[in-house]
Order: structure tokens, then sequence, then C-alpha cells
């Protein structure tokens, strides 16, 4: 079986983007990943600069060293579709439904099958096998709903299995489930160093665990430098303002005396430095709170133009040196 990567994140803090940087990383050394997006947003598409996914699995990305990044929108209305066909061989009479509205009645008055659809397709794509014996991926990363939604997402098929004792419905939750709950599968968050997304990561891990699911890292992202702490801040406010004046007009930016350019920037960068400083202080409480979790802690930094293409190789090289082999 392929490796599992389910990746999650309160709204915000950039989970799609990790997931597509983590498909690129994971592809290296020309090994073949399947990027998947459960959201309808395209938001992978976006990000690799490429036209809207079909429902198909379609290459996006070539790795460094040869690998493949693969994608992969899925449609919960053409998977029900393929589930009918598969368990039923309901192929032709699944179209007539889907053409008198019942299927989009069906994914869209029943979120819980819904849920079955997406996390069935992607488990298919885990266990698939080629011609010649092997998997057809390495890994499969899924850009997974948010924090808040990714337990119940993720155990929607305990549920169905409970409901339907037997049957091809029952035996498929339980497969699903199998590979959701195995060594092979991880589920990993995406947090800032805020106080709310660090909150909820922190309450996210709980409910996997509680449920016994597989959480794998925590991921910071959009991690800015700590240029000053609260010391440096401290040593430089102390420091006569004549002679901070003196130093900014020596780099050029006006005049040292009183009204003069360089005079007028002290406060301001005094000022700036002060939040920057209680900024860093901030984060350092945050890290604590993320290492009681007991779990591996991945940094990405904030690209300074956000994230293009390049920017998204920049970040998947990043993660390629933080994460296990």
């Amino acid at each position: 079986m392929s490796r599992l990567h389910v990746v999650s994140g309160k709204g915000g803090t950039g989970k799609t983007t990790v997931a597509a940087a983590l498909a690129l990383a994971l592809a290296t050394e020309g090994r073949r990943t399947l990027l998947v997006e459960v959201e309808g947003r395209q938001g992978i598409a976006q990000l690799f600069e490429t036209e809207a996914l079909p429902y198909e699995e379609r290459k996006i990305a070539v790795a460094p060293g040869g690998g493949e990044v693969y994608a992969l929108a899925i449609d919960p209305e053409l998977a029900l579709l393929d589930y009918l066909q598969m368990f039923y061989k309901m192929g032709s009479a699944g179209r007539a439904l889907k053409k008198i509205g019942a299927i989009d009645f069906a994914t869209t008055v029943a979120p819980g099958l819904r849920d079955v659809l997406l996390t069935g397709k992607a488990c298919e794509a885990v266990r698939r096998k080629g011609k010649d014996g092997r998997f057809a991926y390495d890994s499969v990363v899924m850009d997974a709903p948010p924090t808040g939604r990714i337990t119940r997402f993720l155990n929607v098929n305990d549920e169905v299995a409970g409901l339907a004792r037997v049957g091809p419905i029952h035996n498929q939750a339980q497969a699903v489930m199998r590979v959701l709950k195995s060594p092979e599968t991880a589920v990993h968050l995406v947090t800032l160093l805020e106080e709310m997304p660090v909150q909820e990561t922190m309450d996210g891990i709980a409910e996997l665990r509680a449920e016994g699911l597989p959480t794998g890292a925590v991921v910071i992202n959009m991690v800015r430098p700590a240029v000053l702490d609260a010391a440096a801040v401290g040593i430089a406010a102390t420091q006569e303002r004549a002679g901070i004046a003196q130093v900014l007009a020596r780099a050029g930016l006006g005049a040292a005396h009183a009204g003069g350019r360089a005079e007028q920037l002290v406060d301001p960068l005094l000022e700036q430095a002060h939040e920057h400083a209680e900024r860093v202080s901030l984060e350092r409480v945050q890290r604590a709170e993320l290492s009681q979790l007991d779990l591996a802690a991945h940094e990405l930094e904030m690209l300074p133009n956000g994230v293009d293409l390049a920017g998204l190789y920049r970040l998947a090289a990043d993660l390629r040196k933080q994460w296990p082999a």
C-alpha cells in the first residue's frame, strides 16, 4: 500500500500550499505522488499555474530528480457513479440517475455520503496497483477539509460501516477505514504561530487521537525571521535619540539634527522594533504550546512575494530537508 498523507489546518493557514509542497517533496528522486483535492476549490490548479483539474489523474509537475506529481480533483457526483458501477454494475442506470438530478440530490442532502465518496476515492488510489504489480503511486497527499471537520470527515466510514451491517457498502467502508487507520497513513496539521490556529491544532490532534486516527507532523507555516528580541530592543531604546539619528544619517536616511529626516525616523523605528519583539515573544509561547503535542514540527518560511510556482518548489525543498525519508 502507498503512503497516505492527509493535510488539514485552520482556514487561512495555507494547508493547500503545504499539501502541494509536500507532494513535490515526496516526489523527488524519481517517485510518483498523487495530490488529491476534495473541496472543489481548484486551489491546486492555481498553485501549479495550470488549467482547472478534471475528474481524472493528470500530471501537473516534475520534481527534482525526475519524480512526477499527478493531481486529482474529486467530484462527488462522478465518484458516486464510479461507486454504483463498481459495486452494483449500474453504469447506464447511474448515468440516467444523473440526468434526472438524483445523483446531485443524494450528494447534497447527505454530506456523510459525500465524505464517504471522497475518502473512498483517495483510498482507492492508495491501494491501486499497475499491471506490473507495483503500486501506482509511492505516496498520496490529500488536501483535506479544515481542522474543525477533519475528524468527522475521516471517521465517517466507521459510522457507515455501523449502519450497513452487511453487503458491499459495509465492506467498502471497512476497507477505507483500514487504510485510514493503518501505519501507512498520517494526518498532518498546518498552523501559524498565532493563538487561535495553535489552539485549533491542539484540539484537532486531541480529537484525532481520541478516535484512533494516526497523527503525523505539525507544519508551522509562514514563519517570519526573528530579527530582534526584547533584549535587543531594550538596549536600542536606552540609546540616546541623537545617537540613533546619527546612525541613520550615516546610512543616508536624512539629517540627524532636530526635525531632520533621520531624527524623525527614530520613534517609528523604535515602535516597530517593540512590535517585532512582542511578536517574537508571543511566537515563542506558541512554539512551547505545540511542543506539548510530542509530534515532529516542521517550519516553512513566509515568502515575501507570496507563493508562486517557484516559491512552491522552494517550500518543497525546505520540507524535503526536514521530512524523514
